[in-house]
């Protein structure tokens, strides 16, 4: 699977988009750079087939069908979008991702979600609380679970600190299973990852003007 965004842009003078050219496809890693206001949430909707851009075309495997995106790619953690609620425990957040993936949601199902990804101890904690590394790790396993979802789309994980490296690791094992994945990060984080990915899928970093 191959998603190929050219010249996609949105609003007016390059607010809050400007033109953007971005490329992910399955078994890798891509990161692009969105670093200003409402631009990580907006790239981030419109690579996932969830906005249409002002200009420009989004296709997937060189059809335009954005309801194949929008089924192919779940979009994890966009701000004021797709964020759980700040104060809603992990095991609830747990409880409605599973829901929403048509597994089962019984508390032995939960227990065993939280452990598998290393979030026992958090069951009780708000995701607000809970350390960026494990958040991204427990919400991107939990979108991967969704029917038909063969490519991630996570948005702006650095806004919630930690070690952009850490990151990159759940990213690239997620490709190493035959996802696609596409990270919108800013500047700093991009920079440093951008470094780390083999050479082979490195794309030289995607820069707002």
């Amino acid at each position: 699977m191959k998603i190929v965004a050219q010249g996609v842009s949105k609003g007016h003078a390059g607010i809050p988009l400007p033109e953007r050219d971005v490329t992910y496809e399955t078994g890798r890693v891509v990161v692009a750079e969105a670093e200003v206001g409402d631009q990580p949430t907006v790239l981030s909707l419109i690579l996932s087939g969830r906005m249409t851009p002002d200009s420009g075309s989004v296709t997937i495997d060189g059809a335009d069908d954005p309801a194949r995106l929008r089924e192919a790619i779940a979009l994890v953690d966009a701000p004021e979008v797709s964020e759980p609620p700040a104060d809603l425990k992990l095991r609830d957040v747990v409880r409605e991702e599973l829901m929403y993936a048509g597994r089962s949601t019984t508390r032995a199902t939960i227990a065993q979600t939280l452990a598998d990804a290393g979030a026992a101890d958090y069951a009780e904690v708000r995701i607000g609380a809970v350390p960026a590394t494990l958040r991204i790790r427990l919400l991107t396993e939990l979108a991967s679970f969704r029917r038909g979802v063969s490519g991630l789309v996570i948005a702006a994980p650095d806004r919630h600190g930690g070690d952009p490296r850490e990151w990159l690791e759940i990213a690239n094992d997620l490709a190493a299973r035959d996802f696609a994945v596409l990270v919108v990060c800013g500047a700093p984080s991009s920079l440093l990852v951008q470094s780390l990915l083999p050479s082979v899928d490195t794309l030289e970093p995607e820069q707002f003007s």
